[in-house]
């Protein structure tokens, strides 16, 4: 029985770890049609990375992983990696965000030859720009400064097949041309009875 006050003891303590580091959101993610925060943040190679200028482009994900290196977050990047050329033909920026230093991210895109950016959000400023609570794996596309599609609890392996599939609905839903409420005259009215009114 004496296991169970430590063991809260603990929890409360990494709790307020965590929120004293960051890594705790107060703010709940970014939901469908939701503005896009528009910040700044450092990629791997400690270029600043405007993702208000980024949205201007076309659609970008910004993707939120764990831990560079570690196995599911290394499967889901590699996973944007191996799609990259296609993704890039459908107008896509892809970015990485997590807690790792600069030095890591860029370890991680050299080792995994990650042709996008990963940005170091070592103060927490993005993720709680975008709501995401510390050590998650989210997933925010944006189109025209909007989110258009998010996954909260993302995929690794099938990540760029999951992004494919919101790029292929929207641009559907943006083909489909718009209902409009006309009234259509109904099938039993016939031509006689309608001159007959006049």
């Amino acid at each position: 029985m004496k296991k169970l006050p430590r063991l809260r003891t603990l929890l409360m303590f990494s709790l307020l770890y965590q929120s004293l580091m960051g890594l705790v959101s107060a703010a709940e993610p970014l939901a469908v049609g939701a503005t896009a925060p528009a910040i700044k943040g450092i990629n791997q190679d400690g270029k600043s990375v405007d993702l208000g200028e980024q949205y201007k482009k076309g659609y970008v994900l910004v993707y939120f992983y764990p831990k560079a290196g570690t196995p599911g977050c290394t499967a889901e990047a590699c996973s944007l990696r191996d799609a990259f050329a296609d993704l890039t033909k459908l107008n896509l920026t892809v970015i990485g965000v997590s807690h790792d230093s600069v030095e890591a991210q860029k370890k991680f895109a050299d080792a995994q030859k990650l042709p996008f950016d990963l940005l170091a959000d070592t103060k927490s400023d993005i993720y709680n720009a975008f709501g995401v609570p510390g050590l998650t794996r989210q997933s925010f596309l944006m189109k025209d400064g909007k989110v258009i599609w998010n996954e909260l609890k993302a995929s690794t392996a099938e990540q760029a097949n999951n992004v494919k599939k919101a790029l292929a609905d929207d641009r559907a839903k943006a083909a489909t041309p718009a209902k409009t409420d006309v009234a259509k005259p109904s099938a039993s009215a016939s031509p006689s009875a309608a001159s007959a009114t006049k």
